[in-house]
């Protein structure tokens, strides 16, 4: 791929003053821009697609990223040989993806220890605690005791599902994607969200429950990045179809393995790491600017 395909996303109209600086800038870079498509909108977001003739770096592709912020737009930089039709499953996190909120820190609310269990959270989300494993049990160790009432207090009093999320669920399903919702988090909430938003599959770790109380054990296989990958990859494999076919949606670095070779990869306020490896960063735009992607 010698060429991309520049796609900016925003609620208000796209000012043609960010169109100037962003031709500016790139042809700083020696890239040049064409108009592949005037501005549109659906009614809810607004889009304006460009050609470059070759591909940017990093830090190019983040200075115009900076550049659009200033004007409360999102750049997604896309493959060009890649079609809407081609895109057959959409698989994505759970939290601070698909949900507001880590449940892991909100379940440790409820014993005292949330700003303990949040820092390991971060940390580990962030890449700097290798073995995303040993990082979630030792955070569902400080979790023994906890009733499993706090997780449904969890669920029904603080877990929200990010803007646009049941209409790209249901967009996807309108499209006849398969719909996957892979986490590192728990069944308990993954099972109830995959009924609520209408996921094809869901697959997540299950906490030990005894007499009421979580354990602080976790069962079986822990779902960690590379597991979510080879769900994303199984799922492929039973479609007929390959990893890029698929639309994937994170915003930690276990997320960055079942993003990596998908036909588009969407950072959802994410964090620096995932944002620079990502096809598209939506910081400003919902879930659902997803949709005009694969349109």
């Amino acid at each position: 791929m010698s060429k991309q395909t520049l796609v900016a996303l925003s609620k208000e109209p796209i000012p043609e003053k960010l169109v100037f600086e962003l031709q500016k800038q790139a042809n700083q870079y020696g890239v040049s821009v064409d108009s592949i498509v005037g501005q549109i909108s659906n009614g809810i977001y607004y889009s304006e697609r460009w050609e470059l003739n070759q591909l940017l770096d990093i830090a190019q592709r983040e200075h115009l990223r900076s550049i659009a912020a200033k004007f409360n737009s999102d750049l997604c930089f896309l493959n060009p040989e890649l079609k809407p039709a081609d895109i057959k499953v959409l698989a994505m996190d759970m939290d601070s993806t698909l949900i507001n909120i880590e449940c892991i820190d909100e379940i440790a609310d409820f014993s005292g220890k949330k700003s303990a269990v949040a820092q390991i959270t971060e940390a580990t989300m962030r890449g700097e605690i290798k073995g995303f494993k040993e990082s979630l049990r030792r955070r569902v160790a400080l979790l023994e005791g906890v009733s499993v009432d706090s997780l449904e207090a969890v669920y029904r009093e603080r877990l929200q599902p990010n803007p646009g999320a049941q209409e790209l669920l249901a967009g996807a399903s309108a499209r006849g994607l398969y719909t996957l919702l892979v986490s590192g988090g728990f069944t308990f909430f993954t099972e109830k969200l995959r009924e609520q938003l209408g996921f094809k599959q869901s697959q997540a770790n299950t906490l030990e429950i005894i007499d009421g109380k979580l354990t602080g054990k976790v069962l079986g296989d822990i779902v960690d990045g590379a597991a979510k990958a080879a769900y994303l990859d199984e799922a492929c494999r039973l479609l007929g179809c390959a990893k890029v076919n698929a639309i994937t949606m994170g915003d930690g670095a276990n997320d960055l393995i079942m993003m990596n070779g998908s036909g588009i990869s969407v950072a959802y306020k994410a964090k620096p790491v995932v944002k620079e490896k990502a096809d598209a960063a939506f910081d400003r735009v919902g879930l659902d600017a997803a949709l005009l992607l694969i349109s």
